[in-house]
């Protein structure tokens, strides 16, 4: 953000109205504790009104997670769930550059422990921004890969807020929106990076789904997710892109119809279609679109095998501890979900 001259379009507004700001560009890609700590510090040193965090899902989550330290003190650790992070420090104005975290419209950030490998889920009003300013052409310089991860992820946010245990009709609105606009225009966005209207479709349908899954959860992918993003440095987009499909294979079962509603919003069947031929059809498009978007699995990825296997249960067990596979249609246990690893190995 700042090399590109991105941050420049918000200082210098700053700097016209003679406010003074301080900026911390140490944020990385699927953020670390470290770099929250150092944020957090500069917050207690200063004197600052608010946080603005300008970015894609990771210095949006970065922000929250500075703004909850330099509040509450102690170790980022403390605030991990089931730990509800309801105090909230500075406020944030979410600016985001991608299609895909909805992280400015959720009480939900996940940071890393560089010591342990354990991607935290920290969770509460003290995460939610302020405000979110929303603007699709932001996102007309995001390459092919990260536009194509960040929607998948908007997709497994829509999908999972759907089939959640704590889904409600307003999430259910929201949810099978974002399906719909995802599914008619995440080829384009990728394929086309100056299509004004898949971009625009694709920002929306983000901040929908994000707003969906901040009040009915996410589930079984996105706790499975987290550890090989943590283990392996995949980025969360992409490992929920390599888990979607098998996930979703397993899951249906115990939700037919809502797979099948799932499969009607994003345009893949006609209303008469049996429950069991939408479910399929939702399949073979989830596999599908990883075929189209490029999706490699964790092989094809180039992740260590035997570093892999040998982490099957801990990963599982990291996963059920996140809280997320609760969530899911069908509950898993960690031998489950050590299958679900394998499944997904070269799927």
């Amino acid at each position: 953000m700042r090399d590109s001259g991105k941050t420049a379009h918000v200082t210098n507004v700053l700097d016209t109205a003679n406010i003074v700001w301080q900026l911390f560009a140490d944020t990385v890609p699927e953020p670390t504790d470290d770099v929250v700590i150092r944020g957090a510090e500069i917050i207690r040193q200063g004197d600052f009104d608010c946080v603005i965090a300008l970015g894609g899902g990771s210095p949006i989550d970065t922000a929250k997670a500075m703004t909850l330290l330099a509040h509450g003190g102690g170790s980022i650790r403390d605030y991990k769930v089931p730990y509800q992070a309801n105090d909230s420090g500075l406020p944030i104005i979410a600016i985001p550059t991608t299609a895909g975290t909805g992280s400015e419209v959720t009480k939900v950030t996940v940071i890393t422990d560089k010591a342990s490998d354990e991607k935290m889920l920290i969770m509460g009003l003290g995460c939610l921004p302020a405000a979110a300013i929303v603007d699709y052409e932001l996102t007309y310089s995001v390459p092919y890969r990260t536009t194509a991860d960040t929607g998948i992820d908007s997709l497994t946010h829509a999908i999972e807020a759907y089939v959640s245990a704590k889904h409600n009709p307003y999430t259910d609105t929201l949810a099978l929106s974002a399906m719909g606009l995802i599914a008619r225009n995440i080829r384009s966005a990728c394929n086309e990076p100056d299509n004004k209207a898949a971009r625009e479709a694709m920002m929306l349908a983000a901040t929908q789904a994000g707003m969906a899954f901040s009040n009915a959860s996410v589930c079984l992918v996105h706790g499975m997710s987290r550890p090989i993003g943590a283990f392996f440095h995949v980025a969360h987009g992409l490992s929920n892109a390599m888990l979607l499909p098998v996930v979703t294979a397993y899951s249906a079962e115990a939700a037919m119809e809502r797979y099948a509603e799932c499969a009607h919003a994003m345009g893949l069947v006609e209303r008469g279609i049996d429950t069991e031929g939408a479910v399929k059809s939702l399949l073979s498009e989830l596999r599908q679109l990883n075929i189209d978007l490029k999706v490699p699995s964790p092989k094809e990825y180039g992740i260590d095998k035997e570093k892999y296997f040998s982490l099957l249960n801990t990963m599982a067990e990291q996963a059920l501890a996140s809280g997320s596979p609760n969530n899911n249609p069908r509950i898993p246990t960690v031998e489950e979900m050590a299958v679900l690893y394998t499944q997904a190995w070269e799927s």
